[in-house]
């Protein structure tokens, strides 16, 4: 499928980088000719020097025969001009980024409407919803939601002195009595999809599926579910940081930000007036202790950069805070920061990413049944997708525990009328389910490609 990416900064690199590894043709605009030669040098696709709301720049691209144009420039206003031009112009889907709150309201809906949008991209605010999931439920590193929160996939590590510590997952189902599923394992840079004689180990990042009240309560009963973060303490005053605490003292918490800027901190004053900004450098420790970092339930390093957000989350941890989330986007940076001991890291660009590559592998697909939703999981190890089923005779109606699948896979749930199902071998797909696949080292576009 031909695709256009028009802007080239981090989260443009990164999409282009996920679609090109997916096989798609993948055309590159920016203004900086430099970029364009970086991008053509790295991943060997076209490129297009120029203004993305420049009729001749989106000829020269190919616009009249591309399936899908997404726009990611540092300018909301010329994603959206772009958009709407190459939708004119010939393109048959298009997605624009668009950041500013006052876009993001009410307003947004009639935008998409108008210019005819196939989809709206906000990272800031996707990066923010994946922070209040966090902080209501700490013990997770990573939260993913199927079928508006109906079912969940959570992401935890093993510590030490974990109860699940060389336990065979079959002798688990025995003592926990919650209905959940171990539908993944990395170990080192080895990933699993285990069966009930796979034996966990302390330090294993493992994937649990289930209807969030189960793992709750499996957690709980495992000893390692923490109290919801109350009193929060947020670095840096980005768009991530507004909208997190638009959603934090919504729902009643004690939120502190501090930033360094007099603008942008006294802009945030005004606009959070059920927050406390603080203007300062959160770069230094003396501050962060004197406005209570001890004392905090929770701190979240959003600064612009990956370097200063690890390591002050590294001083937040020796300050015993019980909960610590890192924004990092260079994946390199996110690798040092776990060998550091960072427990939760968040990325603006993996969600961008994740949204484009599951919006692609829905128009990309001709069988049918659609991609509903798609997470990377384990550092990018693994993918959770979730399927709508259709009446696929060779799926549906048919037990699991007889159905050819394809091997480092696993159907983890299944959502019927809204009702989570944990899936055993006599369990069957039928049509109009949600179903949420596991899969490691495939790509899936189709409910069928699960069948050898």
């Amino acid at each position: 499928m031909k695709i256009i990416i028009a802007g080239c900064g981090k989260i443009g690199s990164t999409i282009l980088a996920s679609l090109v590894a997916e096989g798609h043709e993948v055309v590159a605009i920016d203004t900086d000719p430099d970029v364009i030669s970086e991008m053509n040098n790295i991943y060997d696709v076209m490129g297009a020097v120029g203004n993305c709301a420049d009729s001749d720049v989106l000829k020269e691209a190919g616009i009249e025969t591309t399936s899908l144009f997404v726009a990611v420039t540092g300018s909301d206003e010329l994603n959206m001009l772009s958009c709407f031009l190459a939708r004119r112009m010939g393109a048959h889907h298009t997605i624009a980024r668009i950041r500013k709150p006052e876009y993001n309201d009410d307003s947004l809906d009639l935008l998409k409407k108008e210019l005819h949008l196939s989809m709206a991209i906000n990272p800031d605010l996707m990066t923010a919803k994946q922070l209040y999931n966090l902080l209501k439920f700490p013990s997770a590193v990573k939260i993913e939601t199927f079928s508006d929160q109906a079912f969940e996939l959570v992401e935890i590590k093993l510590k030490a002195d974990s109860a699940l510590d060389g336990m065979k997952l079959s002798e688990m189902r025995g003592k926990y009595q919650a209905k959940v599923l171990i539908c993944v394992v990395q170990r080192g840079d080895e990933v699993f999809i285990p069966d009930g004689n796979f034996v966990l180990k302390s330090g294993d990042r493992v994937g649990i599926s289930a209807a969030p009240a189960e793992i709750t309560k499996f957690l709980r009963d495992l000893g390692v579910l923490q109290k919801k973060a109350k009193n929060v303490m947020i670095l840096g005053g980005s768009r991530i940081a507004y909208y997190l605490a638009t959603h934090l003292t919504g729902a009643g918490n004690t939120v502190k930000i501090i930033e360094r800027d007099p603008e942008i901190a006294k802009d945030l004053a005004e606009l959070l007036p059920k927050a406390r900004v603080i203007l300062g450098d959160g770069a230094r420790q003396e501050l962060l202790m004197e406005e209570g970092l001890p004392d905090s339930d929770a701190f979240v390093a959003l600064t612009g950069m990956d370097e200063e957000n690890v390591l002050m989350s590294i001083f937040a941890s020796s300050q015993n805070v019980p909960t610590v989330i890192s924004k990092i986007n260079r994946p390199e940076m996110a690798a040092l920061a776990e060998r550091l001991n960072v427990d939760t890291v968040v990325s603006p660009r993996r969600y961008t990413a994740e949204a484009l590559l599951r919006y692609a592998r829905a128009v990309h697909n001709s069988m049918g049944s659609k991609v509903e939703t798609l997470y990377q999981i384990l550092d990018g190890s693994a993918e959770a997708l979730e399927f709508t089923v259709t009446n696929d005779p060779k799926l549906v109606n048919i037990p699991l525990k007889d159905l050819k699948l394809k091997p480092n896979l696993l159907i983890a749930g299944i959502l019927r009328d809204r009702r989570p199902i944990i899936p055993g071998g006599a369990d069957m797909m039928l049509p109009d389910d949600r179903v949420v696949v596991v899969s490691a080292g495939q790509k899936l576009s189709d409910l069928s490609d699960i069948l050898r």
